[in-house]
């Protein structure tokens, strides 16, 4: 059973709260329940909030942990002065000795998207999303050089959530490329790949985690047979150390670790958030 609730508020939409205090429980063993409780940008809804995080602490005997990156100070002296919980106040925490210490005012502004369709930066973003499903699993060849990174790899082994993951966070316009036997069978790289070279990154799996995999997409099947799989693997990182593909292994790696390397190899500037 969780030990207690933990409350993500903002006046924004909250994944900033989310992903920054999931990344400090993470460093816990602890069960919590997830509460998150965004646009909450005026004194009415912060009572309405506070009167759910209250409620909690009551039934559960047990103050809610309230993660909070509200900006709005009448929004947040509610939080501050009726709420039960533990107020961890992110923004408060880092922003006022930033201002001191650099001598500047931070401009408070509410969310990371509020301004979303004046930005370039978030217009590339969704671009480079509707050019990612475009080139998934080689669907099209069309405008490959128009991809900033192209991966390979055996089918299964994380070529669309890595390519979305990348186009989503970093706006980067990714496109993949399944081996399949007939490649390892002429023992070359895809025809539309070879002037590419240089964008292609590999990915990899072990075969029985592949192999797990498959069969839940397509149980008892040829394509699932571990010895298929570990054939198709095999295959595949020969392939790539016989073109000098850089490839890493998707095994026990989240998309977040694998995006990460993938940039450092090959886009090391779009590092920068």
């Amino acid at each position: 059973m969780p030990n207690r609730t933990v409350f993500f508020i903002s006046d924004g939409t909250g994944i900033t709260a989310e992903t920054f205090g999931n990344a400090i429980l993470n460093q816990f063993e602890t069960t919590v329940r997830r509460v998150r409780l965004p646009f909450l940008d005026t004194a009415d809804k912060a009572h309405q909030a506070v009167r759910q995080i209250n409620h909690a602490a009551d039934l559960e005997g047990n103050r809610p942990l309230v993660f909070t990156t509200v900006v709005d100070m009448e929004v947040l002296s509610v939080f501050r002065n009726e709420c039960k919980g533990v107020l961890l106040d992110m923004f408060g925490t880092f922003i006022a000795p930033l201002e001191h210490e650099l001598g500047i005012k931070s401009n408070h502004r509410v969310g990371r998207f509020s301004d979303a369709s004046q930005s370039q930066a978030y217009n590339d973003r969704i671009e480079a999303i509707n050019f990612s499903l475009a080139h998934d699993d080689g669907q099209s060849h069309k405008d490959l050089q128009g991809s900033d990174v192209i991966l390979v790899g055996v089918s299964r082994s994380g070529k669309t959530p890595t390519s979305l993951y990348l186009a989503m966070q970093y706006g980067l316009k990714a496109s993949n490329y399944p081996l399949i036997p007939e490649d390892f069978e002429r023992r070359q790289l895809p025809p539309a790949l070879v002037p590419h070279r240089k964008k292609i990154f590999g990915l990899t799996i072990a075969p029985e985690r592949l192999s797990q995999i498959r069969n839940e997409r397509r149980p008892n099947s040829r394509y699932a047979q571990l010895e298929n799989c570990r054939m198709e693997v095999s295959e595949a990182e020969a392939m790539m150390r016989r073109e000098g593909i850089r490839w890493l292994s998707t095994t026990t790696k989240s998309i977040e670790e694998i995006a990460t390397t993938i940039l450092q190899e090959i886009r090391p500037e779009r590092l920068e958030y």
